[in-house]
């Protein structure tokens, strides 16, 4: 069986990790959507709440599965018996950002590191830029998935509230 993992924080998750997931679901046997859990981040949402999100947003791929990790991803994906990272890639500023981090865990371990480019209609979209427009009151349908989008506001009306 060929594992991938694809990791990130997905605080929250968006239809742009989405899209690589479920490309990635294509290309490997199964796929495990690597929740970084480490607890000096600060995070919108906490690593449960993201790891449900995800769940339920994934809930339609049959061979993919979501778990939390902490530490080293090349760890992680030794423990699980992963054969790959798998990356999504919005531009050449994530390519610059992401090359090193690929060419560490080549030196670390044997997991390759796979890079796919992001669709066109997701390029703009990162989670940063979602908890910012939606604190703004703009509107993010479309970005994220409609759960997600209703558990965005609630927190962040919950954060906002004196």
């Amino acid at each position: 069986m060929r594992r991938a993992v694809c990791p990130g924080s997905f605080d929250p998750v968006t239809n742009g990790h989405l899209d690589i997931v479920g490309r990635a679901a294509k290309l490997f046997d199964e796929v495990v959507v690597a929740v970084g859990v480490n607890m000096s981040k600060n995070r919108l949402f906490t690593p449960e709440e993201r790891i449900v999100m995800l769940e339920e947003a994934t809930g339609d791929l049959a061979n993919v599965r979501v778990s939390g990790f902490d530490g080293l991803i090349v760890d992680f994906c030794r423990e699980i018996g992963a054969v790959a990272i798998v990356k999504g890639l919005r531009g050449a500023g994530d390519y610059e950002y992401e090359l090193p981090m690929a060419q560490m865990n080549s030196h670390l371990t044997d997991v390759e590191t796979v890079f796919l480019p992001g669709a066109v209609g997701n390029a703009f979209v990162s989670s940063s830029l979602i908890k910012e427009v939606a604190a703004l009151g703009g509107d993010v349908r479309g970005l994220v998935p409609e759960a997600v989008r209703e558990q965005l506001v609630a927190r962040l009306a919950e954060r906002s509230s004196p």
